[in-house]
């Protein structure tokens, strides 16, 4: 959503998924989006909290109803995709959204550099093993794209092997969708001011240094070829079935609720259901009861 206000009757009319879906086949310039814009969403922290709590129980339902389906042959499942830079809620997002859901139906992977095993294999051979199940809902805190993003900005791959990299993440993607999964990529879109201010809140709190590296501030350095290499992929990378969202980070409250009502309308539209018995069921009952 490029910078601009939106009205409360605006906010009615137009899904969220319309509102944060980029443009497919046009050029991204990230600096045109405003990270701390809310688009479509509350007015405030506790206004938003709240909201986030209520979608809670629909979440749940659904994810039931999923996974139910898929008893009966249903393949179609969920995967969300989190990119973006260091700080922008990857791994918040994995804590407050997903704990929507019951953790046996979710397959959580965060991908960090790849294993000397890992590097033995083509670039999707890691993300194709954990691609969620039938019935299930994963989340990937970073995903198939660090190999067109840190590769790129890093120089660790020939400029060649990332083009063809794209194209290889374009036919991936769709081979999923054939296969009955819906994919929700999402970019959240952090400000450089407030990278620093989370990255500042985790030197001056002993408990958060782990979360720190002295690389992080290499990375801020790199920050305008990082937007590129983003601006890239999200370009290069975006289908009309496969589309990309931006959701708008600095404010934590805002992002756990777009994220939950993203994956609320997907899921809505998926609109899983129950499967009918496969026996009597009335047999079955009277059996219970003459016993």
């Amino acid at each position: 959503m490029p910078k601009r206000k939106h009205g409360r009757e605006d906010r009615e009319e137009t899904s969220l998924r319309e509102r944060l879906r980029l443009p497919v086949g046009e050029r991204i310039d990230l600096s045109s989006y405003d990270a701390g814009a809310r688009p479509g969403g509350p007015d405030d922290k506790k206004t938003g909290v709240a909201a986030t709590a209520v979608l809670a129980p629909r979440l749940a339902d659904l994810q039931e109803r999923l996974y139910a389906a898929s008893t009966a042959g249903d393949r179609r499942r969920l995967l969300l995709v989190l990119q973006g830079m260091d700080t922008s809620g990857k791994g918040g997002t994995v804590k407050h959204v997903i704990g929507h859901f019951n953790p046996s139906g979710c397959r959580i992977r965060a991908f960090k550099a790849p294993t000397e095993e890992e590097r033995s294999h083509p670039f999707l051979w890691r993300v194709t093993r954990s691609l969620p199940e039938p019935g299930e809902i994963g989340i990937f805190d970073r995903s198939h794209y660090e190999d067109v993003l840190v590769a790129r900005v890093r120089e660790l791959a020939p400029p060649q092997e990332i083009e063809d990299r794209y194209t290889a993440i374009d036919r991936f993607e769709r081979s999923l969708a054939d296969d009955g999964v819906t994919m929700i990529k999402v970019f959240l879109h952090i400000s450089y001011e407030e990278q620093r201010a989370r990255l500042l809140e985790r030197l001056d709190n002993p408990e958060k240094h782990w979360k720190f590296s002295p690389g992080d501030i290499e990375d801020r350095a790199l920050w305008p070829a990082y937007q590129h290499a983003y601006e890239t992929a999200l370009e290069r990378c975006a289908t009309a079935r496969t589309p990309w969202y931006l959701v708008p980070a600095d404010h934590k409250w805002y992002r756990n609720w777009a994220i939950s009502t993203l994956l609320l309308e997907h899921l809505e539209e998926l609109d899983p259901r129950y499967p009918e018995a496969g026996f009597d069921v009335a047999e079955c009952r009277r059996r219970l009861l003459a016993g």
